[in-house]
């Protein structure tokens, strides 16, 4: 991921024409955090408009989209350095920001210090930390710690997060909670004209309902595809939708060994595209638009220890949710879909055979019982508008000290 952008990584970039506005430099790593970021921009510009948005990220599909849903609002958008010294200092020299925005606890070490040497307030945004990453850096706890006494402002999303940060040795003066970003997603109508889109060429229809498999890692393909046997193609349709790009071909070539058939969504239009068993979505930043049209979200990257990815964009969607059990990376928000039945998480399993056997027993329950789908569905709902609606806010008058600070 990191051959992508490499000379823009080592601290070669275009030409950024100062004035004599602040610069708000926000970093989202990837996709996720880059459509999380979406109301954030939006209350920034709003909030103080005679500061100019800059928008970094990590990975490519995460540059591609920042590109996409920030054109006209960010003054750039480009890749986050190395985290080397003459990298770094490049980077800085060039954007000159007054304020740094890291979302959800990136914590880059060289980049965190060099910038408060060069005058920058640097803030933590929709931050959190998981219990396995906590227990990661108490190992390096005094690295950590110096670390973290450049950060001027932790805004965290809940107080675990909180707790969590301040026992890494952070002020506990610089911490608040403010929230989660993510539940201040609305149902997007400028992805809706592509959502028709899908649904026409596609042909999504209630008589074989879509489920879509969401940001998969290997090899959870090979698990749902097992979990669908003897209904997919029958009762129901299957999206597959890999987290990865690179990983495109590899599961291309699941299918084709497969009984089923299949199409690409990158590929030409054709008549097959309307009956095949399986649609591969083998492109960037068009996943928002296809929850619409499903029936059953599997949110991948939960089957395998990787934590799994969010739950929030189908919720808002009002989908029916199922997750594997390896949710660490969303452990709050999980428990919160739990609490209030928004949400089946399938159970461990020691091997592939059970877990797509569990899965098997989810998708069938939702796919027979229409009321169950749409009640979970509902429910899912209910936790995003209950949720929903401050943290952007919050996270704008928490960071206005700071950020005024800077221009007066």
């Amino acid at each position: 991921k990191y051959a992508s952008g490499f000379m823009e990584r080592l601290g070669n970039y275009p030409e950024f024409v100062q004035d004599r506005r602040p610069v708000i430099w926000l970093h989202c790593v990837s996709v996720g955090e880059a459509n999380a970021a979406r109301p954030l921009v939006d209350g920034l510009l709003s909030e103080f408009p005679e500061h100019r948005v800059i928008v970094s990220t990590t990975t490519r599909t995460g540059q591609e989209l920042a590109k996409k849903i920030f054109a006209g609002k960010a003054d750039a958008v480009f890749y986050f350095p190395f985290d080397w010294k003459f990298s770094v200092r490049r980077a800085l020299e060039v954007f000159k920001p007054a304020a740094v925005l890291l979302m959800e606890t990136e914590i880059w070490p060289r980049f965190i210090h060099e910038a408060k040497i060069a005058g920058a307030k640097v803030a933590i945004v929709n931050g959190r930390l998981s219990q396995r990453s906590f227990d990661r850096y108490s190992r390096v706890r005094p690295f950590v710690s110096r670390v973290l006494n450049d950060v001027d402002l932790a805004l965290m999303q809940a107080e675990n997060d909180a707790d969590r940060i301040k026992g890494l040795g952070i002020q506990a003066d610089r911490v608040e909670v403010t929230g989660n970003i993510k539940f201040d997603q609305v149902s997007g109508s400028s992805d809706a004209a592509l959502t028709e889109h899908f649904r026409n060429r596609f042909r999504i229809t209630a008589e074989k309902p879509l489920i879509v498999a969401a940001s998969t890692h290997e090899p959870e393909e090979r698990y749902v595809l097992k979990a669908l046997e003897g209904v997919l193609g029958h009762h129901c349709r299957l999206m597959l939708v890999p987290r990865h790009p690179e990983r495109f071909h590899a599961v291309e070539a699941l299918l084709k060994a497969s009984p089923y058939t299949y199409v690409r969504r990158s590929a030409d239009e054709s008549h097959n595209d309307k009956d095949a068993d399986v649609i591969l979505l083998d492109t960037i930043g068009e996943l928002r638009s296809v929850y619409p049209l499903a029936e059953i979200v599997f949110v991948g990257g939960s089957l395998i220890p990787h934590g799994g990815q969010s739950v929030l964009e189908p919720a808002v969607e009002g989908k029916a949710i199922v997750s594997g059990p390896y949710t660490h990376n969303f452990d709050s928000v999980v428990k919160e879909f739990l609490k209030h039945d928004a949400i089946i998480q399938t159970g461990e399993a020691p091997d592939g055979f059970q877990i797509s056997e569990r899965l098997h027993e989810s998708f069938t329950l939702l796919l027979e019982d229409r009321g169950r789908r749409s009640a979970l569905g509902q429910n899912a709902a209910g936790v995003m508008a209950k949720s929903g609606g401050d943290a952007t806010p919050r996270t704008i008058r928490s960071l206005r000290p700071l950020i005024m600070g800077i221009s007066e």
